[in-house]
């Protein structure tokens, strides 16, 4: 049996959450919540997702632009059996109230959430089985999402000591036309650690992280620098090793490929990709050093309108109980979503 979807919010990362789970053979989507008649709208009409609004002045709405819709959020929320809410951090707090009253129906939530909004938080190579029939997860946010995705691979090659890393964060997405980007690097925030840390712990609470986070005038992607102390020594060898066989996680060679920047990145992304999307954690390979054998610095790269999409799909499965291990539904999500092409090597 197929779990029944129901994708409330269709922006920036509902739209790429609706194609992931479109693509998936245990999964199928029984409604699309969009707030506003848009283009958004007539995207999802176009691509045959069945249209709903999220209440009866909003169905208004739609009907006065002339966009069919089959109803509102509560009539197909009792034909579903799992809500993906990608609203705007903040909204899905609100929602919850909405959800909470229909028996069985399992929640899944965005980043933007405070972590108590769900059970757990979660990413897959991280947690995946604790999660496993859970009522609720929150995918944690692009950013984290991608530190923890270097982190959990890291331990296997030996017990972290400490983590520290700054995020140089993207001003706003590439649609959004009223936050910048802005002449100016911006401290986010000015009083240190920031919150990337703690969000790292709400998944894996015994590493031993410190964050801070700046803010710049693009608009592309997210760029990290990770230093980690193992409390082992290693090899750079090994290091590569460990990351070049690891699932969502690409080593760019900016020697053979001339890649070093995110704006490279995603111009390769234009010729392979739809919406030149790279799902996953881009890490600088020709960046990595160790220091004392067991201190790495690297630098990688997040894009932020995509990287959770994958989570998003294996939160599906681990809150159904559809694949068993991470290794499973990575395996069934990374093979349907093509990602890891040779193309980046």
């Amino acid at each position: 049996m197929k779990a029944k979807i129901v994708i409330n919010g269709y922006g920036t990362i509902g739209k790429r959450v609706a194609d992931a789970v479109s693509v998936q053979d245990d999964m199928e989507i029984v409604g699309v919540v969009k707030k506003s008649p848009d283009y958004g709208a007539l995207l999802a009409e176009k691509k045959g997702y069945p249209l709903y609004a999220p209440d009866e002045e909003a169905l208004k709405v739609f009907e006065e632009a002339g966009i069919k819709v089959k109803g509102t959020l509560n009539d197909v929320l009792s034909h579903a059996n799992v809500v993906i809410d990608s609203t705007p951090g903040g909204v899905g707090k609100k929602n919850k109230l909405i959800y909470d009253k229909y028996s069985g129906l399992k929640q899944i939530y965005q980043g933007g959430e405070k972590p108590d909004v769900a059970e757990k938080s979660f990413s897959t190579l991280c947690n995946y089985e604790e999660a496993l029939g859970a009522d609720s997860l929150r995918v944690v946010s692009c950013n984290t999402t991608g530190l923890l995705r270097l982190l959990c691979t890291l331990r296997k090659i030996a017990p972290i000591e400490q983590v520290r890393a700054v995020m140089i964060r993207r001003a706003a997405d590439p649609r959004e036309i009223k936050k910048g980007p802005i002449n100016s690097i911006v401290l986010n925030p000015v009083k240190l650690p920031s919150h990337h840390a703690r969000d790292v712990n709400s998944v894996v609470p015994d590493i031993n992280i410190v964050t801070a986070a700046v803010v710049v005038p693009t608009t592309l992607m997210h760029v990290h620098q990770v230093t980690v102390r193992f409390r082992e020594k290693t090899t750079l060898e090994k290091i590569i090793e460990v990351l070049s066989s690891a699932p969502r996680i690409m080593l760019v060679d900016t020697g053979r490929t001339g890649i070093k920047s995110t704006a490279q990145l995603i111009e390769a992304a234009r010729d392979m990709r739809p919406r030149n999307d790279i799902p996953e954690l881009v890490v600088f390979r020709d960046s990595i050093a160790l220091l004392n054998g067991n201190e790495l610095m690297l630098f990688q790269a997040v894009h932020q309108e995509s990287i959770v999409v994958p989570e998003n799909v294996d939160a599906v499965r681990a809150v159904m109980k559809l694949a068993k291990t991470a290794e499973e539904t990575v395996e069934k999500t990374d093979k349907s979503l093509g990602l890891r092409r040779e193309f980046f090597y």
